[in-house]
């Protein structure tokens, strides 16, 4: 009858063993799924700090490029200004109307969508000018110098457009892959 007993109770400790197993079956299934989520949200991650460290060495490319793009602005506003005072200091063609010297203006580049407005006058102005500058010259020069400045404003609204275009091209993908994630 002993032997009955410890072979019921064996039976009992082998049912809460094999009972205890599944328990813990179960928590390591839940433990080892738990990782492979992890690995999956690492390597998202590494992927997502590849494609941001990619944009920041666009970014800094772009920095420099509207560096470079901003100092061909200053100096060329300063062209401009000393163009502008050459003018008012050339002497008058005989038998043309007295006019007062012009004040050179900064004008700031355009920010809105009317900037193609902006470009615009801007070209008349600077057509203006050339005009201005061809009918100072003396009869016995060459225009060609007045021309190659001629040629060199009128460059500068298609070199303006080339650099925006050249600077929105990059900022477009910034855009879309730090917005893709």
């Amino acid at each position: 009858m002993a032997g009955m007993i410890l072979d019921g109770v064996l039976m009992l400790l082998l049912v809460a063993a094999l009972g205890y197993g599944v328990r813990l079956e179960k928590k390591l299934s839940a433990l080892r799924a738990g990782q492979q989520a992890f690995a999956t949200a690492v390597t998202e991650l590494n992927t997502a700090a590849g494609r941001a460290e990619s944009a920041l060495a666009s970014l800094r490319a772009s920095g420099h490029e509207t560096d470079l793009l901003h100092d061909r602005i200053v100096k060329a506003r300063e062209v401009r200004a000393q163009l502008e005072s050459l003018i008012a200091r050339a002497p008058e063609a005989p038998g043309a109307p007295v006019r007062e010297a012009p004040k050179p203006t900064l004008v700031p580049a355009p920010t809105t969508p009317a900037a193609a407005t902006a470009d615009d006058e801007r070209a008349l102005r600077m057509a203006a000018l050339a005009e201005r500058i061809q009918g100072m010259a003396p009869p016995n020069r060459a225009p060609a110098p007045v021309a190659a400045i001629l040629g060199a404003l009128t460059a500068g609204r298609s070199a303006n457009q080339t650099a925006k275009q050249s600077l929105n091209q990059p900022r477009r993908s910034l855009d879309e892959d730090l917005f893709a994630a």
